[in-house]
């Protein structure tokens, strides 16, 4: 069983900046991906990006291309979120999970082995 655990969150000005991290602990397969989604108040969990773990591609929300990057480190099990330009819409708890890519874009329902979130919150 994989665990996660993210970090990274925190307040920041419309704008600026923020990078998350999630560490993971336990086997990742080479077939799976790692993602992340978020949950903002009032709305569903949706999905942010994904990036598979073993050849490295990746798929994002049309609602953050172009400011957020994705990206993994196999040594140290961990996957990272660049988020630039935010804004007062990207507020909301971050959470990673481990799954399968299978279908584009990737579908929660794939993912599971939740870390506990991180929050983010965007001021204006």
């Amino acid at each position: 069983q994989v665990q996660l655990v993210e970090s990274g969150g925190g307040l920041v000005q419309v704008g600026g900046s923020l990078r998350l991290s999630c560490a993971a602990s336990g086997r990742i397969f080479s077939t799976y991906a790692m993602g992340w989604f978020r949950l903002a108040p009032g709305k569903e969990r949706e999905f942010v990006a994904t990036i598979n773990w073993s050849d490295g591609r990746t798929y994002y929300a049309d609602s953050v291309k172009g400011r957020f990057t994705i990206s993994k480190d196999n040594a140290k099990n961990t996957v990272y979120l660049q988020m630039n330009s935010l804004n007062p819409e990207d507020t909301a708890v971050y959470y990673c999970a481990v799954g399968r890519d299978r279908f584009v874009p990737p579908r929660i329902t794939d993912f599971g082995s939740w870390g506990q979130g991180t929050q983010v919150t965007v001021s204006s």
